[in-house]
C-alpha cells in the first residue's frame, strides 16, 4: 500500500457542523461539497454533514450533484451556477438549479415540462462580477420564471468576495445593493459563505452556505479564533530512502539547491502530481519528522520530494506530515498556502486523485 494518504476525520466535520449550526441557529445550514468536498471526499463528507444537522448542499457542477443523487443521496442539492448543456439531468436527478439568464430560464422550462413545478433559485451579481442576473434585471428574469409553466422561485442568492476583509466596507454596499434588489419580491434569500456567517451569523434566514469552514479551516487568517474550528484534514507519508550528501552537493532537477555543509536528505513519496506545488521547497515550505520541522530542498518532481533532516536521525518508514500536526509541532493548510502565496482553499482543492483518502 502507498504510504501517502489523506487522513480525513469525519468527527471532526461533525463537530464542525454542530458549532456553525450553532452560531447560525434558526437559520438552516447548507454545507458547500463542491470540488470534491474540498479535496475531503465528497461522498463520505455529505453523508457527515447531514447526519450532523445540515439540511442543504451545495455544488458547482451539475456532475457533483449526480454523484451525490448515485450514491443515495436525498438532500436538497443546489447547483451554484446555470449549466445549461445538463439540465436534462438537473430535472432527471431532482437537483435545484440557479438561473440568471432568460435563456436559462427557458431552456429549464422547456426541459422541465414533463416533471411538474420545478423550484429554482435566482443568483444576483452584486459585486463579484462572475455570474448573475444584474440588481435592475432582476424583475425580468423574475418574470420569465413566473410567468413559464414549469418553473417556481424558491429563493434569491448573491455570493460575496470580500467578506473574508472583515475591515472591508464593499460587502455592506454589496448587501444593501441585493437588498434593495430583493425588497420588492419578497423572496427568501441566502447570502452567507463562511465569511459572512462569521462576521454576520445572523444575516440570512432561508440558509447559510459554509464551504471552508466544515472541513475545519478559516475562511482567512485575519478571522482565525473568530469560530472554533478543528481541521479535518492530515496528509502525510513516510520517508522511503534516507542518506548523506557533502557540501557542494546539489539536489534534485535543475539543481535549485546545494547543500552548504555536509547534511541528510530523506526522500518522501509524495510529489506535484499529487498536489504539492512544485516550487514549496524553493519558497521555503517543509515537513515534520519526529516532531520537528525540516525544509524541502529543491524543486518538487511529480512523484517524491526531498527533505533537509541535518544531523537529525531519520530512518525509512518514518512519517512524514505535511499538512496536520506532530507531536507539538502544526503545518496549517493557512501555513502551507501562506508560503505559496495562495490561499488555503487551492492548497486542499489541489491534493491529487491517486492519493487516498481515509477515515479513521
Amino acid at each position: 500500500m502507498r504510504p501517502t494518504s489523506c487522513e480525513i476525520s469525519l468527527e471532526a466535520i461533525t463537530q464542525n457542523v454542530e458549532t456553525l449550526r450553532a452560531l447560525v441557529h434558526p437559520t438552516p445550514l447548507c454545507a458547500v461539497v463542491k470540488a470534491n468536498g474540498y479535496g475531503h471526499g465528497v461522498i463520505e463528507v455529505a453523508r457527515t454533514v447531514l447526519s450532523a444537522g445540515a439540511t442543504w448542499l451545495a455544488v458547482a457542477i451539475v456532475e457533483e450533484g449526480v454523484e451525490l443523487r448515485q450514491a443515495g443521496i436525498d438532500a436538497p442539492i443546489l447547483v451554484l451556477s446555470e449549466h445549461n448543456a445538463s439540465l436534462r439531468d438537473v430535472v432527471d436527478f431532482g437537483l435545484t438549479p440557479t438561473v440568471y439568464t432568460l435563456d436559462g430560464v427557458a431552456a429549464l422550462d422547456a426541459i422541465a415540462k414533463d416533471t411538474g413545478p420545478l423550484k429554482v433559485h435566482v443568483g444576483l451579481d452584486t459585486g463579484m462580477r462572475r455570474v448573475g442576473v444584474e440588481p435592475d434585471e432582476l424583475a425580468t428574469v423574475l418574470e420569465a420564471v413566473q410567468s413559464s409553466n414549469n418553473l417556481e422561485v424558491e429563493a434569491a442568492w448573491t455570493h460575496c468576495p470580500v467578506a473574508d476583509e472583515p475591515d472591508n466596507p464593499f460587502t455592506d454596499g454589496q448587501l444593501s445593493r441585493f437588498d434593495a434588489a430583493v425588497a420588492a419580491s419578497e423572496l427568501p434569500t441566502h447570502v452567507a459563505n463562511s465569511a459572512v456567517a462569521f462576521t454576520r451569523p445572523d444575516r440570512d434566514a432561508f440558509m447559510v452556505r459554509c464551504g471552508i469552514s466544515l472541513y475545519g479551516i478559516d475562511p482567512d487568517p485575519a478571522l482565525a479564533g473568530q469560530v472554533e474550528l478543528r481541521p479535518a484534514l492530515t496528509l502525510r507519508s513516510q520517508v522511503t530512502f534516507a542518506k548523506r550528501i557533502e557540501a557542494g552537493e546539489a539536489v534534485g532537477y535543475g539543481h535549485r539547491w546545494t547543500a552548504t555543509e555536509p547534511t541528510g536528505i530523506a526522500t518522501v513519496p509524495i510529489g506535484y502530481a499529487d498536489g504539492v506545488r512544485r516550487d514549496l521547497g524553493l519558497r521555503g515550505g517543509g515537513v515534520l519528522i519526529g516532531g520537528k520541522r525540516h525544509r524541502i530542498v529543491g524543486v518538487v518532481a511529480m512523484d517524491q520530494l526531498m527533505v533537509d533532516v541535518g544531523d537529525h536521525e531519520v530512518a525509512v518508514g518514518d512519517e512524514v506530515i505535511l499538512i496536520g500536526s506532530q507531536g507539538d509541532e502544526q503545518i496549517a493548510a493557512w501555513d502551507v498556502a501562506t508560503t505559496l502565496d495562495t490561499i488555503a482553499y487551492e492548497v486542499i482543492c489541489a491534493i491529487g486523485k491517486r492519493v487516498p483518502r481515509n477515515y479513521p
